[in-house]
């Protein structure tokens, strides 16, 4: 009996560890022509995601990674990563991408498989954001596409643009989508890097979506958010039994708005 409930406890375990991914970008602005750095990251997230620490490393094989151009032309950002670990846990992805059209791109990380721990189907989406401006020194506050929806299982779209304009201070509204409708009554987390969030409901940090799947938050700190939500149901399949959702959203907030000097 005490072996039974020690594999049971260990089962428990692994399913509460469970993993998400974030795609973050080395820059929100580039000039035309220039690279810009995605990296692919996989966080333990068994504190519900609390803060930005990583745990493991994705295998590319199971995720898709593209770049969006601003005419939403998609490009396969897979075939240019390049491993930055040294194990085959440790570390990350990296992918290099000249941007050649000016305007807003996006960054979209999808995965859908079930997991080797558990019973359970895992669905994921990430998302960044970066502006390519043929001048660095006061880039049009003009780049549509944002709010593109994607039709994630589960995606969080920004009601506002998340690059320009964007500065200490802002304000950020999101939506959260489930299967293509607003999800309500669900907790979204905005964490800053370097910082982890309390258990529970971090109020500092934490807005539940109201009846619209809609959250706002004022991005007061001059740093890299991630945003995250999760969910689960009892959506079940060949070789599952439950069905766990993930999706998250980083955002660069420079100390002084680019577009706007303020």
């Amino acid at each position: 009996m005490k072996y039974l409930f020690a594999f049971f406890s260990l089962s428990l375990a692994a399913l509460a560890f469970a993993h998400d991914t974030w795609v973050q970008t080395n820059a929100n602005f580039v000039r035309v022509g220039d690279a810009i750095y995605v990296d692919l990251m996989l966080g333990n997230h068994g504190n519900d995601h609390r803060d930005f620490k990583l745990a493991g490393k994705v295998d590319p094989s199971t995720v898709t990674l593209d770049v969006v151009d601003p005419l939403g032309t998609k490009v396969d950002l897979k075939p240019s990563l390049a491993d930055q670990g040294m194990g085959a846990k440790e570390g990350y992805h990296t992918g290099k991408f000249v941007a050649e059209k000016a305007g807003l791109y996006a960054v979209v990380q999808t995965s859908d498989r079930v997991v080797s721990y558990a019973p359970t189907r895992s669905i994921k989406s990430a998302k960044a954001f970066f502006v390519a401006t043929p001048s660095l020194d006061r880039p049009s506050a003009d780049n549509p596409g944002f709010d593109r929806i994607y039709g994630h299982a589960f995606e969080l779209v920004p009601l506002a643009n998340p690059v320009t304009p964007m500065g200490a201070g802002q304000r950020m509204k999101v939506k959260l989508l489930y299967k293509g409708q607003p999800l309500a009554g669900t907790k979204i987390s905005f964490i800053p890097r370097g910082v982890t969030l309390k258990d529970g409901v971090d109020e500092r940090y934490e807005r539940i979506t109201d009846s619209e799947g809609v959250v706002q938050f004022d991005l007061n700190d001059a740093n890299l958010y991630l945003i995250v939500a999760h969910h689960a149901d009892d959506g079940a399949g060949e070789g599952y039994t439950s069905t766990k959702y993930s999706a998250t959203l980083t955002i660069w907030v420079p100390a002084i708005c680019a577009c706007c000097g303020e």
